[in-house]
């Protein structure tokens, strides 16, 4: 445990204490006692409230669990008089201003990184760029793979073939294809797309993104090209979310000042990261900008790295770092506002190496939201924080994460709440179908939950979050996103289908890695996003009847087989996460399905998992005796997933683990869980771990 010591009335964790008042605040030239002065003022003004909106949350789902227990109807007007759907607000637009171009006016990629991990954070902020030669020779985006020992020329001949197909397509010549340009300049269908020259390689722009062609005739593979191409380099991440939420495992002040710590680093822009690779000592760093010659003379600075948002947690959980006056803990969404902003003041002051906004914005994304209410709250919050650093109103920006239920049904009066604020909204299908679980837990048993994904209430929602945002004027001012591919070793799958998103409006999408990314940004070459929502604009938003439809089984009756395997589905990713999030803290990585598949997982991941056995549980359709059997078979196949990693704990026969503990309660003590959320037992049972 923490020491604490007394600032402003505030109990606060000693290490946090020396991180701000010896890290943070000396170069800012900001006092310490003032600080937590309007620190303490803060948390005396939000704490409360923050505390009935969680009251609420409750009382709403305690007035939907007794009507699905009476048997009656859940429907839209049911919901409207208990006041979990509010009345549509009248037209608008929204007013956010200063807002960067990788937001507000470019289509690409997004990547999230558990900010916790200073490599993966470096790796993500410097994939604003990114060689095609690179993630086609090493995935599955072209057939086949790369011959062990050594660089591979059948492989390398079939990447240059497929790149130079990708600028035939994207940067045609007047004539003939670059498979036979011998170098010099080329000459486009479409000058005008040339933009700039580094040395000789070329600088091109199409849709908004750039792509520079690498021409260096003495390196191994230039040396080989007519035109002395040695590789093509994509703009690809535009921008990255660093992440304070679902894929970190925090759980005291220790693990929230590791968190601000690296936050700091990008801020000031030197954060660094040592560590062996090859038998080698590398050092990673972050990537200065890229300067080129324009076309008459000019210089053009382009950014080196993505566009850097940071995700505060939500409004549900408290945090020992801090102890309020009456001893409870404070509020952690209401101290990562706070920490996050001030950290970006080295950013707004021009104080650091690098610079992130240039257009002096702060850019938090706000997860796990429950109507406009919340949202409403979560803008005079940024308003408080503005005020106590001196930024003028609305620098701190929000993205709305639409992942809750009563978000999405009310997502028009949620953006309306931070309209001049808002530069992002989502949709992301686990948390989502977590959550719209948990909300019908009481009404019946769940369809399969591969089944979700085509079932009536997701194309609803999907379609509803662009609509909405393109009707209030969220195209040029802001992103509209969708949610992850989840398999980075299945690149061929995501070039075939991921292209959906780009073609339903979303000018950004969630993507787990930076080759991912360079290859997911080749979409945004061949779909004019912009020009996309121009069309989409016309098309009426979809009422509230498909967002209503429930998931729900029916009569359906599975076979004893079928039951046991979705129960293993479910136990097997159920333990691969949270074995790794208990006893190691790793709260994002990529763990074996239970086909051996690896998937890049989160706490989204497991909420689905295990509410969605707690609802079968709920209903009969398994016992409680089937999900023992089944988290006893996985158990087994966890560990043997795992059997190289030396930090690894086995569970099969070990009643004794904690995270096999903290695994089963997340499914038995599923239904009481607030709104189906995985963080409180998540963190109690890490705390066991970490205090040994």
């Amino acid at each position: 445990m923490s020491a604490h010591v007394d600032r402003a009335g505030l109990k606060i964790a000693a290490e946090l204490v020396y991180f701000v008042e010896r890290q943070v605040l000396p170069p800012l030239g900001i006092a310490a006692d003032g600080y937590w002065q309007g620190v303490a003022e803060i948390f005396a003004r939000f704490a409360t409230e923050n505390a009935v909106l969680l009251a609420k949350r409750k009382t709403l789902q305690t007035a939907i669990d007794a009507r699905y227990k009476a048997g009656e109807l859940v429907d839209e007007a049911f919901l409207r008089a208990i006041g979990y759907l509010v009345p549509e607000p009248a037209p608008f637009t929204i007013g956010t201003q200063n807002v960067d171009a990788e937001i507000a006016t470019m289509a690409g990629p997004q990547l999230v990184v558990p900010i916790l991990n200073a490599r993966f954070v470096l790796n993500a902020a410097n994939a604003r760029w990114g060689s095609l030669y690179d993630a086609f020779y090493g995935t599955d985006a072209l057939p086949g793979a790369a011959k062990p020992g050594g660089y591979d020329t059948e492989r390398g001949a079939q990447v240059i073939a497929a790149a130079k197909a990708f600028l035939d397509s994207t940067f045609p010549l007047a004539s003939g294809s670059w498979v036979e340009f011998s170098g010099g300049d080329p000459v486009l269908a479409d000058p005008a797309q040339l933009v700039g020259r580094a040395g000789e390689s070329l600088l091109f722009r199409h849709n908004g993104l750039h792509v520079e062609v690498v021409i260096d005739r003495t390196s191994a593979i230039g040396k080989t090209d007519p035109a002395g191409i040695a590789d093509v380099i994509l703009e690809s991440a535009l921008t990255t979310i660093c992440d304070l939420e679902d894929s970190i495992a925090a759980v005291d002040a220790e693990d929230k000042v590791a968190a601000y710590t690296n936050w700091l680093g990008l801020m000031k822009g030197d954060l660094e990261e040592t560590f062996a690779k090859g038998g080698k000592t590398m050092t990673r760093r972050l990537n200065p900008d890229r300067t080129y010659s324009g076309a008459g003379g000019d210089m053009i600075t382009l950014p080196g790295r993505s566009l850097l948002f940071v995700r505060n947690v939500g409004h549900l959980m408290t945090t020992p770092a801090i102890r309020l006056p009456g001893g409870g803990e404070a509020p952690e969404g209401i101290l990562d506002a706070i920490m996050t902003s001030t950290i970006a003041l080295y950013d707004l002051q021009l104080r650091g190496k690098l610079r992130n906004s240039r257009t002096g914005s702060v850019y938090i994304v706000k997860p796990k939201m429950h109507g406009p209410e919340e949202a409403a709250f979560t803008n005079r919050l940024f308003d408080a924080v503005e005020d106590m650093l001196g930024l003028a109103r609305h620098t701190v920006k929000v993205g709305v994460m639409d992942e809750e239920r009563r978000t999405s049904a009310n997502l028009a009066a949620c953006i309306e709440a931070v309209k001049d604020r808002i530069v992002f909204i989502n949709t992301g299908f686990l948390d989502r179908t977590g959550d719209e679980m948990h909300t019908a837990m009481h009404g019946g048993a769940m369809i399969l939950k591969a089944e979700m994904k085509t079932s009536a209430w997701i194309k609803s929602y999907e379609d509803r979050n662009v609509r909405i945002g393109l009707a209030h004027g969220l195209s040029g001012r802001a992103q509209i996103g969708k949610g992850m591919w989840a398999a980075p070793d299945r690149m061929a799958d995501m070039m075939a289908q991921k292209i959906g998103h780009p073609m339903s409006g979303a000018n950004t999408a969630w993507v787990p890695s930076p080759t991912a990314a360079t290859l997911h940004a080749m979409h945004y070459h061949q779909v004019d996003v912009f020009a996309r929502q121009k069309e989409i604009a016309g098309e009426a938003i979809p009422g509230l009847d498909g967002l209503l439809t429930v998931p729900f089984a029916g009569g359906r009756n599975w076979t004893a087989e079928e039951i046991a395997r979705e129960l293993d589905n479910n136990a097997q990713g159920i333990l691969g996460y949270v074995v790794r999030w208990i006893d190691q803290g790793i709260g994002c990585s990529k763990v074996p399905d239970i086909h051996d598949i690896g998937l890049m997982e989160d706490r989204a991941t497991l909420r689905i998992s295990s509410q969605h056995i707690a609802n079968w549980l709920l209903h009969g359709v398994a016992t409680k005796a089937d999900v023992d059997a089944a988290f006893e078979r996985m158990a087994a196949k966890v560990d043997a997933q795992n059997a190289g990693d030396p930090l690894y704990r086995r569970m099969a026969g070990h009643p004794d683990s904690i995270a096999l503990q903290a695994a089963r309660a997340l499914v038995f003590e599923g239904v009481s869980q607030p709104s189906g959320y995985t963080e409180p037992l998540l963190h109690a049972y890490r705390a066991r771990v970490k205090v040994g």
